[in-house]
């Protein structure tokens, strides 16, 4: 038997994941990421939060902002970012640039962002938030 929180098992769990979501497989891909997340793997805790349609506060552990805070104190890079858009998103612009911080720590391709700090973005709910601009070349 392979120990619960093994690399193969990850490993084999995550092969099984984009077989379902990009190859369209059999099968329901949340629950893979409901255990590779409880399982401790960080990469799947964004993902998940990713699938939910709510945005939910920072202080509600199993919200979208929840779990993207908890992976972001745990050391993952891309936490950051993730919450960072999900202000900007909600129109919370001081949040955005905050979060904007804390993402140059991990990656300094978010520090020309941060410099630029763009108010308008080109994707689609910038758009629906009344916030969309065309696309630049540097996009």
């Amino acid at each position: 038997m392979i120990p619960r929180n093994s690399p193969a098992k990850r490993d084999a769990l995550w092969k099984r994941y984009w077989s379902i979501k990009d190859e369209h497989g059999c099968g329901l891909y949340v629950p893979i990421l409901w255990h590779l997340a409880l399982g401790g793997d960080f990469s799947a805790v964004v993902t998940l939060a990713d699938t939910f349609a709510m945005e939910g506060r920072i202080a509600d552990r199993f919200s979208r902002a929840g779990l993207y805070y908890r992976a972001h104190r745990a050391g993952y890079e891309y936490a950051a970012q993730h919450l960072a858009m999900d202000a900007f998103n909600r129109g919370d612009l001081a949040s955005y640039r905050h979060w904007l911080r804390r993402a140059v720590r991990f990656d300094p391709d978010h520090l020309k962002q941060l410099k630029r700090f763009e108010t308008r973005l080109p994707h689609q709910t910038a758009r629906v938030r009344g916030r969309g601009r065309p696309y630049r070349s540097y996009d």
